[in-house]
């Protein structure tokens, strides 16, 4: 779609009542404060992606010390195993710059937040600076730090409340974000 044709298409969406009609729109500006629809956000299962992102540097990581350990391998193998370890690796960072601190970490308005906003940036730091190492190396070690994290920023982000409602209803994940993960 070219420029034209999206401004068209996005004054269209002013004009229907889309946007806050007490904001005022600027010509090139998208008029949504999120960078997807408000009310559509599905924090648990951005948890569930995480770690599955883990799971397949996990995978990769083991296949590559296998080639590593092995007389002979496909070098187009290995190749693609560090491809693959790293674009998921990447793709927990984009999650943490693009949907956690971006659209749902939030500065407390008061002093009584600060505890649990600083934990959960604190945390959400180290997933980033983890998915960085498990970039650089086979170290399984990495891998793990970042689970713990993934399970910390879990326990940080969601109410108690929450989380026995999760653990009552979606397959009795605990505290720590376990559960049978089973298929």
């Amino acid at each position: 779609m070219n420029r034209l044709a999206l401004s068209a298409a996005l004054l269209g969406a002013v004009s229907l009542g889309f946007a806050n009609a007490a904001t005022p729109v600027e010509p090139n500006a998208a008029p949504f404060h999120c960078q997807v629809p408000c009310g559509i956000y599905g924090d648990e299962m951005r948890i569930a992606m995480m770690q599955e992102d883990i799971e397949t540097i996990a995978k990769g990581m083991s296949q590559i010390r296998e080639m590593e350990a092995a007389d002979s391998f496909a070098h187009n193998q290995m190749v693609r195993w560090v491809m693959n370890k790293d674009t998921h690796a990447g793709a927990i960072q984009e999650q943490v710059a693009s949907y956690w601190l971006a659209q749902r970490i939030k500065a407390p308005k008061d002093r009584g937040g600060a505890e649990r906003y600083v934990r959960q940036l604190k945390v959400l730091h180290g997933i980033t600076v983890a998915a960085m190492k498990c970039k650089q190396t086979t170290d399984a070690a990495h891998v793990e730090k970042l689970r713990g994290l993934v399970k910390e920023l879990r326990n940080a982000y969601f109410s108690e409340a929450d989380l026995k409602h999760m653990g009552e209803h979606k397959g009795g994940h605990d505290r720590d974000g376990g559960g049978d993960h089973k298929r």
